[in-house]
């Protein structure tokens, strides 16, 4: 009696342990609340996009960077204020790298000669000379030290990250264009002394980044820390152009240049991974209205600030 109740006891263990198995193995089933919750917590932050990595693809932007490192190199290697101004320098343990008095070139920079020798903006050199030239030589010119470290170091914060969300192919013509156009806006105003216009290319990039947090700005998290930053970076290198031969026409010639073709070729890799990729989430209709709103939305708005860049 004892030995059939012990076997009986041991065959219900069995079945139970046999039991407890099939259950570990089943699927686990999540409702569309809570996978709604958690597509809704997935949102990426705005300067940490989850879109396309594109660690490696840095560099157009170090480009730049060391192309204007060279050329205000250059320029104080021209500027020589150890032998032109006979010594009266600030920081003369440079040599003949070292800057102009404070009084003259408050930036830490060159003279004005030197600025027109190497292709700064003058109205008599455009009215009376024609120099066009000029147009394409301004935008890699810095006023000074303190204007070359404070404009390169607000291109690397914005075009890096740029460049890593879209890659360097769009960032690039964007950074061109606005360099151009910003020389452009800011001959149309130039006054009778030398304007540099570095800043025109800067603040392209933060009119197509300001466009790119429009353009996607459900998919971004910390909007309000990205748009005060932007108004951060853009007032402090607008009160630089306060200063001596700064030009802040080309700043804002460049802004609208970067942000309307911001519009045109900037878009966000986060839109097509939602669209595409989260299959288990959305229905069918919804992924198709989606689709269709970004083949029909992506040609009018570009199409739309390709128009208005042209325009301008």
């Amino acid at each position: 009696m004892a030995d059939s109740a012990s076997q009986l006891q041991t065959q219900i263990e069995i079945k139970r342990s046999h039991q407890e198995k099939e259950l570990a193995n089943l699927p686990i089933i999540t409702f569309p609340e809570t996978q709604g919750q958690e597509s809704h917590k997935a949102k990426a932050p705005f300067f940490k996009s989850r879109g396309r990595k594109r660690g490696t693809d840095t560099w157009v932007i170090s480009v730049f960077v060391i192309l204007h490192v060279v050329a205000f190199a250059a320029t104080m290697a021209v500027n020589d204020c150890w032998r032109n101004s006979h010594g009266d320098c600030a920081l003369k343990m440079l040599g003949r790298l070292s800057f102009q008095p404070v009084s003259e070139n408050p930036l830490l920079g060159p003279s004005a000669s030197t600025l027109d020798q190497m292709g700064a903006l003058r109205q008599t050199f455009l009215k009376e000379y024609h120099h066009t030239w000029r147009l394409f030589t301004c935008p890699w010119l810095h006023a000074g030290f303190i204007h070359l470290i404070l404009n390169l170091g607000c291109t690397v914060l914005a075009g890096i990250h740029l460049e890593k969300e879209f890659g360097p192919v769009r960032i690039g013509i964007i950074y061109i264009f606005s360099a151009f156009v910003g020389s452009l806006a800011a001959a149309l105003f130039v006054q009778n002394s030398p304007a540099v216009c570095a800043s025109g290319s800067l603040f392209g990039l933060l009119g197509a980044m300001l466009s790119g947090l429009i353009r996607n700005w459900n998919f971004y998290t910390d909007k309000s820390a990205a748009i005060v930053l932007l108004f951060f970076v853009s007032t402090i290198n607008f009160a630089i152009g306060l200063l001596p031969y700064v030009d802040n026409f080309s700043s804002i010639g460049g802004f609208i240049s970067g942000f309307l073709l911001g519009f045109t070729l900037l878009f966000t890799p986060q839109t097509r991974i939602v669209a595409h990729s989260k299959a288990g989430i959305f229905e069918h209709n919804v992924k198709s209205s989606i689709n269709f709103k970004l083949k029909l939305d992506r040609p009018i708005m570009r199409s739309v600030s390709l128009l208005f860049f042209v325009l301008v």
